[in-house]
């Protein structure tokens, strides 16, 4: 099923329940849904799913980062908030690379693309961006990267 008629479904059953938290961060994600299916030059089609992925990270990325912008303010009732909603707009996304797992498929792509230093950044994050797209944070992507070039007994 389209992520559109599940976030729907999501939200008929929110109203239903009275979870306001919950039908917020729906309303939410569908309103960016039908921002995205009528911005100029988007397909007629729809949203693939790269396209809805895309969308969810991007939701995600915001609640995190209000959240830590709130704590940073002390504003615990406003960060509960966007943490919640974070979690919720998880739901939807595909299970996260473990550490383990992330530094395993980099030392794999690094060792892949040949690259052998902290020059190399670049090209190592194009095929890992690409790759593991919606597993891991391209900011942690980036962390574990920079880390495992700088330090290359792998």
């Amino acid at each position: 099923m389209p992520l559109k008629e599940t976030i729907d479904a999501g939200i008929k059953q929110a109203m239903l329940a009275k979870d306001k938290v919950r039908l917020t961060a729906l309303r939410s994600i569908k309103s960016q849904i039908l921002l995205a299916e009528t911005a100029e030059g988007a397909s007629a089609t729809g949203l693939s799913a790269d396209q809805e992925l895309k969308l969810l990270n991007k939701a995600a990325k915001q609640r995190r980062e209000s959240a830590a912008t709130y704590k940073e303010q002390f504003r615990s009732d406003l960060e509960e908030t966007e943490l919640a909603e974070l979690a919720i707009i998880e739901e939807f996304l595909p299970q996260q690379l473990s550490e383990g797992d992330l530094v395993q498929k980099l030392v794999a792509i690094i060792q892949r693309t040949g690259a052998r230093g902290p020059s190399d950044l670049g090209k190592v994050m194009g095929v890992a961006a690409r790759e593991l797209s919606g597993q891991a944070d391209g900011k942690r992507i980036s962390e574990v990267v920079n880390m495992l070039l700088n330090n290359t007994d792998f």
